[in-house]
């Protein structure tokens, strides 16, 4: 897809340090309309929707090792369930989730990438 729809809405959601942030930045380079949607901070459980209602929701999924390591969080398991708790309204409803345990940045971006075009 070279000239992606401008009208159409990304939001991207996952735990922290599930590469949200630069998903973002990778698909808006490419000319796409994203949104980076804090769900796993919001206790009301459908925020994703009433805030940013996205046309595709893309969920990082990433585990608490890598969440942790990544971001140099000092969390407890608790802490980063409580984030897949808040997540899991949107977990359900996401359009793709893309295991980011294993990937690099542009290993995600190219799946996201992929679905995008043939979604589209």
């Amino acid at each position: 897809m070279n000239n992606p729809d401008k009208d159409l809405l990304i939001g991207i959601v996952g735990t922290c340090g599930s590469g949200k942030s630069s998903l973002v930045a990778k698909l808006e380079a490419r000319g796409y309309r994203c949104r980076h949607i804090a769900q796993e901070h919001s206790y009301v459980k459908y925020m994703w929707q009433r805030i940013t209602n996205p046309d595709i929701l893309i969920f990082l999924q990433c585990s608490f090792e890598n969440s942790t390591s990544r971001r140099k969080l000092n969390w407890q398991v608790a802490d980063y369930e409580e984030q897949l708790r808040r997540l899991s309204h949107a977990y359900e409803h996401a359009h793709i989730v893309i295991d980011t345990n294993s990937l690099n940045v542009d290993e995600v971006f190219a799946r996201a990438l992929s679905y995008l075009q043939e979604h589209i």
